[in-house]
């Protein structure tokens, strides 16, 4: 009988992950309004746990008196203020530094041409003229000196272990793992543990630097190693050269311009932490917006954060224009000139040194105090005018979405919140995805600070689902025209430069100090990488795909569903996995304008000795809450070109 009516396959198709997703958020609603306020494990600003408490009874036993934390303390101290006596503070006896503002000038404005050219020079001349016209010139100089320290003590580091991993390929996969964490890390999370160590000071903030600008230089050092033509190793190799040679006269110059990549990174990753590491007191412009944002102070806020700016600019194009630069030896002109130039250094150096004028940056034109004044103003003007739809869109957003969404986070049991989210992941990314959301709940749960980490991940959440939807917006636009592109990408380049501190200035005058400022401030802060991976994922999409579908008469807006996001999937969830680190390390710092949750409980703590031990256990939460949401996008980014890629053999298997 089988053989005569033949045999019936049954498909039965599994339901979309977006359906099982959407059954598990209406069951979790459907339960918050039924244990709402049971197990929530709330905790008040100034209240510890027993486990806060025995961490800031202990922060003395792990770091004071052990021999090898206070030779290093105490040499990364040395070279720092060597670097503050020769350009920022008093020194030897001598009511000015070593080198005084016009020598600062000449030797910046030299190296920068030396490396780039003459554009570049002139930039860096007025760029740091500028910023002594501010009144800001040795609070400049202090964090330019910290920002240099950390960038030479990194990559001293930085480039052996980048060169390492481009010649093994073992290290290359233990470094990818270990840069893949760092990278996701908040640049809050550094300080507080090195406090443990090596106290709060000039030390601590130097270290924490170098650790988190070190995995750019890292990275792309390797990258570039890998990325050499083998036929160009082997060539070396063929006419009898060393490993040692063969580095040095191959690997290392055909890899420059990747490496030159990499310390610009690593530059911009430096003086984005040194402003950040105010916090634990490290000296220069970082103190003076930190001042200014405690006490709502937006116009001197603004003037250090535009100081801030300016020094972002100058670094970032100096090293720019010495990675574009051709690897040729210079011809005799050059030289020449070079010469002449280095003569003109010297004299400039030599009247720093010699006459108060050139050596304390004039004070007669301070055009700082009047920057201030015009950005309080504009401030107050802003306030008055728009100070209702301003203020209107942020209560709006906050009470018709950000509250709701606090209120689910914070108001469930935190079994449920844990159960709901382990769902999620599992439906999202599978073991790989539900796994590391198991564990870092888990350790949430006992760091003690569980009501707060809800308060950020609300916060997180929606300011992702924000940068999303306009990075794709932009992305789609920018990646499908090139003349957008090129408008675009100089913008979104240049704020990616900038620090995070100098982000909360524009949107405290604008919303004052509330939660709403700080996720105003993700947005604009995650949008610029988001949009450039999306551009690149749209731009990387074969034409002929493109053309294959205009072809048959597909619509504009068939093409971008139905073929260019489908392809470049992969590039989207890593936007989406960038974006939710840069958000979340924004909405960070948002906390020391009224964002309140992790980010003020890790500032109190460094205020507060008596709350270190919840400020420590808040860093940590950060990691944790930051790990989790990296390893689930990672986990779904990976399932879904899986996923895609069978589902492509299969429609291909059904044509045949």
């Amino acid at each position: 009988m089988a053989s005569i009516t033949g045999s019936v396959e049954i498909e039965v198709r599994r339901p979309r992950r977006s359906v099982v997703a959407g059954v598990l958020l209406v069951v979790w609603v459907a339960a918050y309004f039924v244990l709402r306020g049971i197990g929530t494990l709330p905790l008040g600003g100034q209240e510890t746990t027993a486990f806060h408490r025995w961490l800031t009874d202990h922060r003395d036993d792990v770091g004071q008196g052990n021999p090898l934390f206070d030779a290093i303390r105490l040499a990364v101290d040395h070279f720092v203020v060597l670097l503050q006596n020769l350009i920022s503070q008093p020194s030897f006896d001598r009511p000015v530094p070593v080198v005084g503002w016009l020598g600062v000038v000449a030797v910046a404005a030299y190296v920068a041409w030396a490396f780039g050219n003459w554009k570049v020079a002139l930039l860096t001349a007025l760029g740091l003229g500028f910023v002594g016209l501010q009144g800001l010139w040795q609070e400049s100089m202090d964090t330019l000196a910290l920002t240099i320290a950390a960038v030479l003590l990194s990559l001293l580091v930085a480039i052996p272990l980048g060169i390492w991993a481009g010649l093994s390929d073992r290290a290359f996969k233990v470094a990818t793992l270990i840069l893949d964490l760092m990278q996701t890390l908040p640049t809050f999370v550094y300080l507080a543990p090195l406090t443990l160590f090596f106290a709060i000071g000039p030390a601590a903030a130097t270290i924490a630097t170098l650790i988190y600008a070190a995995p750019p230089a890292v990275r792309l050092t390797a990258h570039a190693i890998r990325s050499v033509p083998p036929e160009s190793v082997e060539a070396a190799r063929s006419l009898g050269s060393t490993r040692g040679q063969t580095l040095t006269k191959v690997l290392l110059p055909m890899s420059r311009s990747t490496v030159v990549v990499g310390i610009n990174q690593t530059i911009m990753a430096a003086l984005s932490m040194v402003t950040v590491a105010a916090l634990i007191d490290a000296p220069g412009l970082g103190q003076t917006v930190l001042k200014a944002l405690q006490t709502l102070d937006v116009g001197v806020a603004f003037n250090a954060g535009l100081a801030i700016v300016v020094i972002a600019i100058v670094l970032d194009r100096v090293t720019t224009a010495a990675g574009d630069r051709p690897w040729r030896t210079a011809n005799v002109r050059r030289r020449i000139l070079l010469g002449a130039g280095a003569v003109g250094v010297l004299v400039a150096i030599w009247f720093s040194r010699t006459y108060v004028w050139a050596a304390e940056f004039p004070s007669e034109v301070n055009i700082g105090s009047r920057i201030a004044v015009i950005a309080s103003d504009v401030t107050s003007w802003v306030q008055d005018v728009f100070g209702g739809f301003t203020y209107g869109v942020r209560d709006v957003v906050t009470q018709g979405l950000l509250n709701p969404l606090e209120g689910l986070l914070t108001g469930s049991p935190w079994w449920l919140v844990s159960t709901v989210v382990i769902a999620l992941a599992a439906v999202l990314g599978g073991w790989r995805g539900a796994v590391p959301a198991a564990v870092c709940l888990g350790l949430l749960v006992a760091t003690g600070v569980w009501h707060d980490s809800m308060i950020t991940l609300a916060s997180t959440l929606l300011a992702t689902v924000v940068v999303v939807v306009v990075g794709l917006a932009l992305g789609v636009w920018a990646g499908r025209n090139r003349r957008v592109d090129i408008w675009i990408r100089p913008v979104l380049d240049a704020g990616q430069t900038m620090p995070p501190f100098v982000y909360l200035v524009p949107f405290l005058a604008l919303f004052g100090t509330s939660r709403f400022t700080a996720i105003a401030a993700a947005v604009v802060f995650a949008v610029p990488v988001t949009t450039k991976i999306v551009a690149d994922g749209i731009k990387a999409v074969p034409v002929a795909t493109v053309e294959a579908a205009n072809s048959v008469g597909s619509s504009a807006w068939q093409v971008i569903s139905k073929v260019q996001l489908p392809v470049a999937r992969r590039a989207i969830t890593l936007a989406v996995n960038q974006g939710l680190i840069y958000v979340l390390s924004m909405v960070v710092v948002g906390g020391l304008v009224g964002a309140g949750a992790l980010g003020y409980d890790v500032a109190a703590g460094f205020a507060q000795s008596e709350l270190y031990g919840k400020g420590l256990a808040a860093g940590l939460a950060i990691v944790l809450l930051g790990v989790m949401l990296d390893r689930v996008t990672q986990a779904a980014a990976r399932r879904t070109q899986n996923f895609q890629g069978s589902t492509n053999f299969k429609s291909m298997g059904d044509k045949r």
